[in-house]
């Protein structure tokens, strides 16, 4: 008979819905309680199936889309009572829906903004909305420029490139970073995100914090600048990169992954840093708290001197009610995100070419959802 369960999990875990509907068909009968009685556990020790169950809705980050992906796999595979539709529909969506009540969390790649919390606590009735840092990743700069395969920027040279003041692959400036390098006389095709997107707000942040005399808009999730191309999404940017020479643009990593070469960063450390999960997670852990009580929101550093730390980075947080949550979701979000922010949880994310957030942050993203109600 055990047998025949076990064949039965297996054949359980196929593959998930697509088009942004992550099913979690999960929590229950393969769990095995301990012989005193204590709560229900499942195969996977970090994930702790008791009083999980129904349907979650959330929506957000389509940064974090391969993340949830990967956990919701895992996830299922153990908790069989739970179903999670998450719409990766982009930060600035997914935070309206919450604030209009129609999810259970939201995710961001950046912070709630204090009159966003100010409106949540329409929402969290006697509390507010807080951060919960969950993702980490860095932001690629994408190039396709044939025959150069490595190429060094600062941030001013970028901004100096997005902003449309560099023109031509063989500027002066990009010259000086690369002395070796044959640059061609190709002209410039910089793309930005056309849609509202948290990459564009962190890569903008950058910008303006690394080089804020080449950099005179604010930090925003639409693009400010004038020039430039548009398109839609991360996929849409690297499909133009790929095919377009000359072309450049911002990414999560994981977009550049297939024939797309990436910029070495010059920062103020002795040697330029690559984008790679690693250095993302230097530069996270340089991070410093900004967000009051439990709200866990971080403030990264641009300028950063240590070696291997890459600045251009995001953190997707998951937002939700520290207080107020309603209580037919509550102990299925508290589930999901434990394991989330668990080892099993962030260790799933290196695989996936994102950048596990630093113990020290996760120990207190588990201890406010343990708490949270």
């Amino acid at each position: 008979m055990k047998l025949q369960r076990m064949n039965r999990r297996a054949l359980t875990l196929g593959a998930l819905a697509v088009s942004g509907a992550l099913a979690l068909t999960a929590c229950g009968s393969d769990d095995t309680g301990d012989k005193d009685g204590g709560t229900k556990t499942s195969a996977n020790s970090n994930i702790d199936c008791e009083g999980a169950k129904g349907q979650l809705m959330a929506s957000g980050s389509s940064a974090q889309k391969g993340a949830i992906d990967a956990w919701v796999k895992q996830y299922r595979a153990s908790c069989k009572e739970v179903q999670l539709n998450y719409k990766p529909d982009g930060s600035g969506a997914g935070i309206t829906a919450f604030l209009q009540g129609q999810t259970a969390f939201a995710g961001s790649d950046s912070a709630l903004k204090p009159e966003e919390i100010e409106k949540s606590k329409e929402v969290c009735k006697d509390s507010q909305a807080i951060d919960l840092p969950m993702v980490g990743g860095p932001i690629a700069v994408g190039y396709n420029v044939p025959g150069v395969d490595t190429l060094v920027l600062d941030a001013k040279t970028i901004a100096e490139i997005f902003n449309n003041k560099i023109k031509t692959w063989d500027d002066k400036a990009i010259k000086k970073l690369n002395p070796e390098a044959k640059l061609p006389s190709t002209k410039i095709q910089a793309f930005h995100r056309s849609d509202e997107s948290g990459t564009t707000d962190n890569f903008t942040k950058y910008l303006k914090g690394a080089a804020p005399s080449a950099w005179p808009y604010e930090p925003s999730k639409s693009w400010e600048a004038k020039g430039g191309q548009s398109a839609s999404g991360s996929s849409g940017v690297a499909q133009q990169v790929k095919q377009t020479e000359g072309a450049i643009s911002y990414m999560e990593l994981s977009y550049a992954k297939e024939g797309i070469k990436t910029v070495d960063l010059k920062t103020d450390a002795k040697e330029p840093v690559k984008a790679t999960v690693d250095n993302a997670s230097k530069a996270i852990s340089e991070a410093k708290t900004v967000g009051k009580g439990n709200d866990l929101a971080l403030e990264l550093n641009y300028k950063p001197t240590a070696e291997g730390a890459y600045p251009i980075t995001l953190v997707t947080y998951e937002i939700l009610c520290e207080k107020g949550n309603k209580k037919d979701t509550l102990d299925t979000v508290k589930s999901f995100l434990t394991y989330t922010a668990g080892d099993d949880g962030q260790a799933v994310l290196k695989e996936k070419d994102y950048a596990p957030i630093p113990t020290e942050i996760n120990t207190k993203v588990r201890e406010i959802v343990k708490n949270l109600s």
